[in-house]
């Protein structure tokens, strides 16, 4: 399975900040995130273990490649919450990779779900 978001997600940094601001603000970035997300994954479960392709394009190369990848932890548990998984723990996540890339015009981070 494979799916689109559109735009950029909140980095690393743009979290630490919020919740420094506001003990509740990093909780609603966090559930608007996902609520975002959510918008974007097909609806059907896949089998687990599964192993996670994030292909990130980003409109520069501002924000840091650790910064960025931050952003799959809002990205799986999307994928719990829409039901596509069970769980995001050991038995189902083999593991990830990360991919990066610009591209000014049109920014956004493609998942893809590979069945082990």
């Amino acid at each position: 399975m494979k799916f689109i978001i559109k735009g950029r997600l909140p980095a690393l940094n743009d979290y630490t900040k919020v919740n420094r601001g506001n003990k509740y603000a990093g909780n609603n970035l966090k559930k608007n995130t996902q609520q975002l997300i959510s918008l974007f994954i097909p609806k059907e479960p896949v089998n687990t273990p599964i192993r996670l392709i994030f292909s990130w394009y980003e409109p520069n190369k501002r924000r840091d490649k650790d910064n960025i990848a931050f952003a799959k932890k809002f990205i799986l548990d999307a994928l719990v919450n829409a039901g596509v998984i069970p769980n995001d723990g050991w038995k189902e996540i083999e593991g990830f990779e990360d991919r990066f890339y610009v591209d000014k015009k049109d920014p956004r981070v493609e998942v893809e779900l590979l069945q082990i």
